[in-house]
C-alpha cells in the first residue's frame, strides 16, 4: 500500500499526517484554520487520498507558520508514500468549475520541484485564512513533493470559489497522475525521474 505517516514539531507547529494513496478520499482535518480545514478536505475528497491532518500552530500570531508548515509536511508524506510505488502515469491536469470562477492544474510528478501560481484574489482574507496563503501551500506542498505544479484562476470574481477550485483541480491532477501505469514501466525517456 502507498501510504505514509509524517510527523514535524518546531517552536510554531506541531503536525502529523496520515497519508494513503490509494485510499477512498476519507477526511479528518483539523487545522484550527476553518477555510484551510474545507480546502484540505475538497483535496482529500477529489483525489480519492485518505488525509488525516492535525495541527497545532501559533494561530495567535497568524495562519501563516500552520498553512505553510501543513503544505511542507503533505508534501513530505506525499514524496514518501511514493517511494515504494510502482510506475506511475506521472502527469496529471484537471480545469475544474466552481459557480462563476473556473481553475486550472497541472502537474508532474517528476521529482524537480516548481511552481508556477495565478491568481488574484479581490480581499485579504477568506474565512480565517489569509488569501495569500494558498500560494504559500501550494508552494510547500510542491517543493517537498518534488512536484513541478502549474495552477490558474482562469477567471472569477467570489475569492473562495477562486480558491476551491484550485484545490479541487490539484486533487484531480493528483488523482490521474498517482495512478499506477499498466505494464508498470516508468514514463521517461531517460529511464529515470
Amino acid at each position: 500500500m502507498r501510504t505514509a505517516s509524517v510527523a514535524r514539531k518546531t517552536k510554531e507547529t506541531d503536525i502529523e499526517v496520515m497519508m494513503n494513496l490509494d485510499g477512498s478520499g476519507l477526511a479528518d482535518i483539523q487545522t484550527g484554520v476553518g477555510f484551510f480545514d474545507h480546502m484540505l478536505t475538497a483535496l482529500s475528497v477529489h483525489s480519492g487520498i485518505d488525509l488525516t491532518v492535525r495541527v497545532k500552530g501559533d494561530l495567535a500570531v497568524d495562519c501563516h507558520h500552520t498553512i505553510e508548515d501543513a503544505g511542507i509536511v503533505l508534501g513530505t508524506a506525499l514524496k514518501k508514500a511514493l517511494e515504494t510505488s510502482a510506475p506511475i502515469e506521472r502527469y496529471g491536469s484537471a480545469y475544474v468549475p466552481m459557480d462563476e470562477a473556473l481553475g486550472f492544474a497541472a502537474l508532474d510528478v517528476s521529482g524537480r520541484p516548481f511552481l508556477v501560481f495565478q491568481c488574484e484574489f479581490a480581499a485579504d482574507r477568506i474565512g480565517d485564512m489569509d488569501t495569500q496563503m494558498a500560494e504559500e501551500f501550494f508552494r510547500a506542498f510542491a517543493f517537498q513533493a518534488g512536484v513541478t505544479l502549474h495552477l490558474r484562476a482562469e477567471y472569477g470574481k467570489n475569492d473562495h470559489h477562486k480558491a476551491e477550485a484550485l484545490f479541487k483541480a490539484l486533487a484531480h491532477s493528483l488523482k490521474q497522475a498517482l495512478a499506477l501505469r499498466p505494464g508498470r514501466q516508468l514514463l521517461s525517456t531517460k529511464g529515470v525521474l
